[in-house]
């Protein structure tokens, strides 16, 4: 049985790294490291190693930040692309961890794992069409439809996407491919340069809250009218830190909606946009599921 199977589960983030290993959805160890250069995964695959000489591991899951090459067809599938992230630039991920260990393994966005995740286990079960949205280091977007995650020419880049700017809001974003896209408005870095101070100094009611939900809430209502998600999950550090910025989100979503779907009242938003069921063991299931993925595939 699948679940009775030991996986270990990576998530690289921007801003950390976390191995799992876990049975099912029980999480049985972690480790964590800082996202520093690639030659942190040689620190992951090593611990990963020590566990698998302790007991045999079925399978791993790579659940990373982007962009990824992840088209099977292409030379360099499971390389990183054209990151901004310091080093990281056409690493070798997938390969890495092949040449270490002779397992069944899977890579995928680490958006994309969460939203897998949600929908196995956390608040998208059941849901035919669901997405998922981190919003912490960056902003990155998830889609599962029919229990498979979406990928085209590549995976979904929507947190690259570009909103109307609010009145009078004159900060040019923090993205530095395009500035003030909404990762470049409401990312963590994003919006210490915009506070000009840590984001825990920041407090409730600061205007600037109230800002990164209006943005947040156009770019949900967009989302809902392109995807058509029976539940919308919003996670990551930004909204962790700041609870009250979901129903804000909500509310605003809403109003720009305004009234054109007609099952969308008030009480319909509460359910569609939530936060994540899975609470911050999102990611790292994310990863175990990905491993799930490639034991099943085998």
């Amino acid at each position: 049985m699948i679940d009775e199977a030991l996986i270990a589960g990576i998530e690289l983030g921007g801003t950390k790294c976390i191995a799992s290993l876990a049975r099912g959805r029980t999480i049985l160890r972690q480790e964590r490291w800082p996202t520093g250069t690639p030659d942190t995964l040689e620190l992951i695959s090593t611990e990963v190693a020590r566990w698998a000489g302790e007991e045999p591991i079925a399978a791993i899951g790579i659940a990373s930040f982007g962009p990824l090459l992840l088209d099977p067809a292409h030379p360099r599938f499971g390389h990183m692309g054209r990151t901004p992230k310091p080093g990281w630039a056409g690493a070798d991920i997938a390969g890495h961890f092949r040449q270490r260990f002779d397992l069944p393994i899977a890579i995928d966005t680490d958006v994309n794992g969460a939203a897998l995740a949600e929908g196995h286990w956390g608040a998208a079960q059941g849901c035919d069409a669901h997405i998922y949205a981190t919003v912490g280091t960056g902003v990155g977007l998830g889609i599962v439809v029919d229990g498979r995650p979406l990928h085209g020419r590549m995976h979904p880049e929507a947190g690259h996407m570009r909103i109307r700017r609010q009145a009078g809001d004159d900060f040019p974003g923090g993205c530095p491919s395009h500035g003030d896209c909404i990762e470049g408005l409401v990312s963590g870095p994003g919006l210490i340069a915009r506070a000009g101070r840590p984001l825990a100094g920041v407090g409730d009611d600061d205007p600037l809250w109230r800002r990164v939900a209006m943005d947040l809430g156009e770019w949900a209502a967009m989302l809902i009218l392109a995807l058509s998600p029976q539940r919308f999950v919003i996670g990551g550090g930004v909204p962790q830190l700041r609870p009250g910025l979901l129903p804000m989100i909500r509310r605003h979503a809403g109003h720009l909606l305004n009234d054109y779907l007609d099952d969308l009242d008030e009480a319909a938003m509460d359910r569609l946009i939530v936060p994540p069921g899975l609470g911050s063991d999102a990611g790292p299931l994310g990863a175990v599921m990905l491993g799930r993925t490639a034991l099943e595939l085998q």
